[in-house]
């Protein structure tokens, strides 16, 4: 198995997700890539003070600035490529903003006459905190916010909504080191990306931003034939997890909860209905987020749940 390293640069990063991009790197089943991400600005250099301009890798923002696509050599369709994220480094800033545009939330809240708030961090990863430019800590917890695959449909689409086909925009805080994403294969290669590096997110990712930084990641990046879910799932720290992705919380938590009870019933050999009374007590519904066009909703089944 070799290991790879990956730096941000104009020809290895990209705002869409694309069938069409070539790879920037290819990689055998099994090896490692040591990722450089920019923050989901593509900011070039840090902030000194909230709401900088500072110079960006793309001269007009059209998505996240992600790193990749990487190819996996011999994922073919059908098949599941294992994202395990074996380190996670961020970097020593980052940035919040809340109510950056209009949306059904921030006029709910009453936002939609007032200006964008900006907080900016700086942050302490051996210390395990951030601390904002108004003195208030917050535990870190870094994981990537957009990991995803291309998928077989022509052109160029936004790294905005997360899909179920892809992945992609996920803001998952349970993600973090020791996890692996399982992503279905779409295109031959898989075509993996990766980028908007998060120090920091609740459940939600209410204001629209996380604490926004540039990270460090290693891969790991595999292939596998068979997996007892169809679809994006994950095994965390935390337990396993099935996402739902639709502007519809209700068939995103709908679809998530389907996820994780045909995972149950791999694991525990009991019909539809048994195995969701034996959900009821052992499985979490949480809003993974509710920025991103489409509802985010993850079932989180912890590890020491069912004994």
């Amino acid at each position: 198995m070799a290991r790879h390293r990956l730096d941000p640069s104009p020809s290895t990063t990209a705002q869409v997700f694309s069938r069409d991009l070539p790879p920037v790197l290819t990689v055998e089943p099994g090896d490692s890539v040591l990722v450089r991400s920019l923050d989901a600005a593509g900011r070039l250099e840090r902030q000194n003070v909230p709401g900088e301009q500072v110079p960006t890798m793309f001269p007009e923002w059209k998505g996240h600035c992600l790193t990749g696509p990487i190819a996996v050599r011999g994922a073919m369709p059908g098949d599941v490529l294992a994202v395990r994220f074996v380190s996670l480094q961020p970097d020593d800033w980052g940035w919040t903003t809340a109510h950056a545009r209009d949306s059904a939330l921030s006029r709910r809240l009453g936002l939609h006459k007032c200006p964008p708030a900006r907080l900016l961090w700086q942050i302490d990863a051996e210390a395990g905190v951030a601390t904002s430019d108004h003195g208030h800590g917050v535990a870190i917890a870094p994981f990537h916010g957009v990991a995803g695959v291309a998928w077989d449909e022509p052109g160029e689409h936004s790294t905005i909504p997360p899909r179920t086909a892809g992945g992609g925009n996920i803001d998952c805080k349970e993600l973090v080191a020791g996890s692996v994403l399982y992503l279905p294969v779409i295109v031959p290669g898989a075509l993996l990306s990766v980028g908007d590096g998060h120090a920091a997110q609740g459940d939600g990712e209410v204001a629209g931003t996380a604490i926004e930084c540039a990270m460090t990641t290693e891969l790991q990046l595999d292939v596998e034939t068979a997996r007892p879910v169809h679809g994006v799932h994950a095994e965390t720290p935390a337990g396993r997890i099935t996402f739902g992705f639709s502007p519809d919380l209700n068939a995103a938590t709908g679809d998530a909860l389907e996820a994780m009870l045909a995972w149950m019933q791999s694991l525990y050999g009991l019909d539809l209905a048994a195995t969701l009374a034996l959900a009821s007590p052992s499985v979490d519904l949480h809003v993974t987020q509710v920025a991103n066009q489409s509802w985010g909703v993850h079932a989180l089944l912890p590890w020491d749940a069912i004994r």
